[in-house]
């Protein structure tokens, strides 16, 4: 891999990250169209620690608020400031996790294949089309209800499906449940923290047993260049989804559909 390569494909990945788009569809159709090989386990593990460092340091306030909360809360077992949206984090994330889990080989054996992501992409682009479009658009992620984030949470763990997108699913889910737009998608990134650590520490237990060399200059650009897309993307995003809304997204998400069913059916 070339650092050419490198460079697009951890900008690729900083901005579906977070995007209401699909990552795996860009990863294939990008890589596909360019003839590149495969990028290998230890820039998959770069780009994670990229677009981690840039969600935590985008809230990195919110972040201490709520560290510190739920700590007292547990100490106190009462809700103490924030705690409650911090273990709405952590409640939201174990759907996910344990389908994860225990399914993961499966979802890898039989739903990566170029059609599955193609129609996927299309299928829930369209759910967060009428999300979006039907939304009340009242509440914030302070005032889920526990029903709310365990419904966010099961949505995520529809993520698993390649082409799904995890930002996508749970604004969606966030969004059919009276949270503003903007509400919906710091709840998806918040809950984005626990799963990225998750999956770069599943990934980087895979690279420390294997005997492949690491090229460091690659792992370098693909820290940096994720983690500035992936901080300018949730910067402007928060900005401007509230005027723009998910229909953007939604008609970008069926194009890209449409041409990977041309390209693989």
């Amino acid at each position: 891999m070339d650092l050419l390569q490198a460079f697009w494909l951890a900008v690729i990945q900083g901005l579906t990250e977070f995007l209401p788009v699909s990552s795996s569809a860009h990863l294939i159709l990008l890589p596909t169209l360019l003839d590149w090989p495969d990028q290998g386990l230890a820039f998959d593990v770069a780009v994670h620690v990229g677009t981690l460092a840039a969600v935590a340091l985008y809230f990195r306030q919110e972040l201490k608020v709520l560290t510190r909360d739920w700590t007292l809360s547990l100490a106190k077992r009462q809700t103490v400031g924030d705690s409650r949206l911090a273990w709405a984090v952590a409640v939201g994330t174990i759907p996910a996790g344990l389908i994860g889990f225990f399914l993961n080989d499966l979802i890898e054996l039989y739903l990566r294949s170029p059609v599955v992501i193609a129609w996927a992409t299309i299928g829930f682009g369209l759910l967060l089309w009428a999300a979006d479009h039907f939304a009340k658009c009242r509440t914030t992620e302070y005032e889920l209800s526990w029903g709310g984030v365990i419904f966010i949470g099961f949505a995520q763990a529809l993520a698993l499906i390649p082409g799904t997108s995890r930002s996508g699913i749970t604004m969606t889910a966030g969004l059919m449940l009276g949270m503003t737009r903007v509400a919906s998608a710091r709840f998806s990134f918040l809950l984005s923290i626990p799963l990225i650590m998750a999956a770069g520490g599943l990934k980087g237990k895979e690279l420390l047993e294997s005997a492949v060399p690491v090229d460091w200059s690659a792992i370098a650009l693909g820290v940096a260049f994720s983690a500035l897309t992936a901080y300018l993307c949730i910067h402007f995003f928060l900005q401007l989804v509230e005027r723009v809304g998910m229909l953007p997204f939604v008609i970008y998400r069926l194009i890209l559909g449409v041409i990977l069913l041309w390209m693989f059916s």
